[in-house]
């Protein structure tokens, strides 16, 4: 029999998920990896127990997938994009794995927007940096950290790093390489780019350039005896996860706008030529000669989290004593909600916005009659059409002729169904549940043969589970609103700095 393996690791999570060669999950295992934030705006992770606990996942997938090891034909992993992940000259790594959520380097962004930093950077790369990507990180440490930027050797994202202890081979591919130093044009690291960002003398520390379904190495003794899979199995490169998730629900292809609705808001399209705008970053797609333009903010579901937590305390901890759905056991107040007209409206800024740090969430419209499922209703609503604002983004740039959804906001119908009534077109959700991982798979069965390319094999292997329509009636209310959405936010943009310079002020001492 033939099997593949997608590794995925998230900002929280890595998952080893095994898949027959028909596309059908056989097993997931996942383990949490803990963060550390040793000081305000750093988000960090130990590398080494990243590693150790993607082997232990691996060791158990294998486990429960009723087959052995060696009917894994390959492995391909996935993750988090953007943070960076070093070695230094004996291969070793240099300090923790800084994740996509670090915003320390936010300072030198703010500093770089005033100059002409971004314009030459958007020029050349097809993007502004942000304070996650790899080279305002990088900047950070060179200005802050001599020591340590003096020690770089080796340059990773995170997937670079787990594909590293797989295999002992150094690189990455084409997603992923041009987060920050490759020219739009040439889809190939430029050397002035680094110049643009002050760190030519890392040139040679970016690693080597692969496809993503190529085969880079095999699975090493010491990576075999810590998690399970045979020694000698095929690792193809892998990919950005923003990509894979794209890629497993059918929607790495031109003229589809893929959504994850997760921690952050992705909305992505493949085009055939490079189109530079700041409302997206114009990056590599798989294959050159292909484009993948992502709009994206830290704005999704990570809100809706946010208000399970925060306000629906109770209902968790009793959907954990008896292993119910937390989401099940709200439904019904979702759909009294959804059932009546609500004054109220969300900016689901909560952990970053299009407009920026300084922004943050809001509830206006809301009144003393207006229960939990109301501002639940208006969470769910805030995170649609902050996707919209990046959807309506790439709608000015590119072709669209279909949406397709993923993410956990995907699996609730009346979520899945508002995106549809928000955004006017069909939006497809497939079977797929682990859409990143699936991603990475594919890329692994085209690299030893079993499907013509990655994309080839999602056509082949991809369920449709679901087609929404869009419902005008309510379409019709969704425009008003999400106009006045847009309004006030704008109308706030001058006033979220001063919001934020009240964090620096002291009651202290106030009568």
């Amino acid at each position: 029999m033939s099997s593949l393996l997608g590794i995925d690791n998230g900002l929280t999570v890595t998952k080893a998920v095994i898949f027959d060669a028909d596309g059908s999950q056989l097993s997931v295992a996942r383990r949490r990896v803990p963060q550390s934030m040793p000081h305000a705006r750093w988000v960090e992770r130990d590398m080494a127990g990243l590693w150790q606990a993607t082997a232990e996942a691996i060791r158990e997938a294998i486990a429960s997938s009723g087959r052995p090891a060696s009917d894994i034909n390959a492995v391909a992993a996935t993750a988090h994009g953007d943070g960076l992940y070093l070695l230094d000259n004996e291969r070793q790594p240099l300090g923790p794995g800084i994740l996509s959520l670090d915003s320390r380097s936010g300072e030198i962004v703010d500093r770089w927007s005033q100059g002409s930093v971004f314009a030459e950077a958007l020029a050349l790369t097809g993007q502004v940096p942000h304070a996650s990507s790899p080279s305002s990180l990088l900047a950070w440490l060179c200005e802050h950290d001599a020591e340590r930027f003096s020690r770089i050797a080796h340059i990773f994202a995170c997937k670079d790093w787990l594909r590293f202890c797989l295999t002992g081979t150094i690189g990455t591919d084409l997603t992923e390489a041009s987060t920050s130093f490759t020219n739009m044009r040439t889809q190939g690291y430029a050397p002035e780019a680094m110049r643009i960002f002050g760190l030519e003398a890392l040139f040679e520390a970016l690693p080597p350039v692969a496809h993503s379904a190529d085969i880079i190495g095999y699975v090493t003794a010491d990576a075999a005896a810590l998690s399970g899979l045979a020694k000698g199995t095929p690792v193809a490169c892998g990919l950005h996860d923003v990509t894979a998730s794209a890629l497993g629900i059918g929607g790495h292809e031109e003229g589809v706008v893929s959504i994850v609705a997760g921690t952050y808001s992705i909305n992505e399209i493949v085009s055939t030529a490079p189109r530079v705008d700041p409302r997206w970053f114009c990056r590599n797609a798989i294959d050159l000669g292909r484009w993948n333009n992502m709009a994206i903010s830290p704005a999704s579901t990570a809100n809706y989290d946010w208000f399970l937590d925060t306000l629906c305390r109770p209902e968790q901890d009793e959907a954990k004593r008896t292993g119910g759905s937390i989401h099940e056991m709200l439904a019904a107040e979702i759909d009294v909600a959804l059932g009546k007209p609500s004054t109220i409206l969300f900016h689901p800024y909560l952990f970053g916005s299009p407009y920026g740090n300084a922004a943050s969430a809001s509830f206006l419209g809301l009144h003393g009659w207006h229960d939990r499922g109301d501002m639940l209703k208006a969470v769910l609503e805030g995170i649609v059409f902050n996707h919209r604002t990046h959807v309506e983004a790439l709608r000015d740039g590119f072709a669209v002729r279909q949406v397709r959804l993923t993410g956990g906001g995907s699996r609730n119908p009346a979520f899945a169904q508002m995106f549809a009534d928000v955004l006017n077109v069909p939006v497809i959700v497939t079977s797929t549940e682990e859409a990143a991982a699936f991603g990475a798979a594919l890329c692994a069965g085209a690299a030893v043969g079993l499907f013509t390319t990655a994309q080839q094999g999602a056509r082949a292997v991809s369920k449709t589970s679901h087609e929404y329509l869009p419902d005008a009636a309510r379409n019709a209310v969704f425009e008003e609103r999400f106009a006045l959405y847009c309004r006030i936010a704008e109308l706030l943009k001058p006033q979220w700095p001063e919001i934020e310079r009240l964090a620096g002020q002291s009651t202290e001492g106030a009568a």
